[in-house]
């Protein structure tokens, strides 16, 4: 006898794919890609390279002015085997679709740099292997930090903008001997290395990553800031707090500018990383007048003695084996226009 309710609610879990037949990745196919696939798309398949993976939530806020238009694009792009997808599993609820790059988008990238497919360390399975890996909400979430502020960067035109993000893999190729951030951005004047945390690590661990940076810093002689993204303003105090006494014991402080931010403060804000967030630390209260909390375009003018951005990381990024693409422009190209008939066709 049942004697409970389930509600149905809760027996949801993944939708079911598309009846659609893909296409088949064979050469002709790939030269038919020649006329289907726009510029957008191109620079879209270099972003599902270089990061791994986005949601569709995220590809829109990224390339797309609407959901429909998103969802419309990426089933061609599904479809046409450019891009791979998945969903997640969620106990209530249903997961937003994940993708990735596909077969024939490997091809299409690799073609164009004068590549074989696999000189770009790619593999399918490899690529599809992130569905199941335990850090998939970690890189979700760096995603998501970057193309809300390349989503601000549309909207807005205040002159900053996102002009470089490197994932974590091509940091770990540059720096990994040393320290892994979890991106490196320039945003506007200010460039940057960028800690998400998701509440799940030791804060003594946290902290003790500036030893890494200060570690770097000393090597390269560049005074990078390091920006820590916290997921509440509680986390954010006491991560302060553990920064702060690890940062007093550097040899040389100044080498390694530090701010933090909360999640739950962007909600108030401009709803993304870009407000008015940003507390450098050393910095004790979030009052405007007495101690202020700076835009992500002002933060640089929270250290005066930073040095302007100068060094061309983008050319070595190229030469890097096994990952010789180099990252794509953060912005978008224009989308192509939609031809209108002629009246009468």
């Amino acid at each position: 006898m049942i004697i409970t309710t389930t509600r149905q609610h809760q027996l949801r879990q993944h939708l079911p794919g598309g009846t659609a037949a893909r296409a088949a990745n064979s050469i002709e196919h790939q030269a038919a890609l020649a006329t289907r696939l726009t510029p957008r798309d191109k620079w879209l398949l270099a972003l599902l390279y270089e990061h791994r993976v986005l949601t569709s939530a995220q590809i829109q806020e990224a390339a797309f002015p609407s959901g429909r238009s998103t969802r419309q694009r990426l089933r061609e792009l599904y479809l046409w085997r450019a891009v791979s997808r998945f969903q997640p599993f969620r106990q209530l609820g249903s997961a937003p679709m994940h993708y990735v790059l596909g077969p024939a988008g490997a091809v299409v990238l690799a073609a164009e740099h004068g590549l074989e497919v696999k000189e770009l360390g790619y593999r399918h399975d490899r690529a599809m292997a992130i569905a199941h890996n335990q850090r998939l909400a970690h890189t979700v979430g760096v995603s998501g930090f970057f193309t809300s502020l390349i989503a601000h960067s549309r909207r807005s035109r205040d002159g900053n903008g996102i002009t470089a993000w490197w994932s974590e893999t091509r940091c770990a190729r540059h720096f990994g001997d040393l320290v892994i951030p979890d991106a490196y951005a320039r945003w506007g004047e200010l460039e940057f290395f960028l800690e998400y945390d998701t509440g799940s690590e030791s804060l003594t661990k946290l902290s003790r990553k500036l030893l890494a940076y200060a570690r770097l810093a000393d090597s390269t002689g560049i005074a990078t800031p390091v920006l820590f993204w916290l997921p509440t303003s509680r986390r954010e105090a006491n991560a302060r707090s553990a920064l702060a006494r690890v940062h007093a014991d550097l040899d040389q402080r100044a080498d390694v500018p530090v701010a933090t931010a909360a999640a739950d403060l962007a909600a108030s804000s401009l709803g993304n990383a870009a407000g008015e967030i940003w507390l450098p630390l050393g910095e004790r209260s979030s009052n405007r007048t007495a101690s202020p909390r700076y835009s992500l375009g002002e933060l640089a003018h929270a250290w005066p003695a930073l040095a302007p951005t100068t060094a061309d990381l983008d050319a070595p990024a190229s030469q890097a084996v096994a990952y010789r693409l180099p990252p794509p422009c953060p912005m978008p190209p224009e989308a192509t226009p939609v031809r209108s008939r002629r009246p009468g066709a």
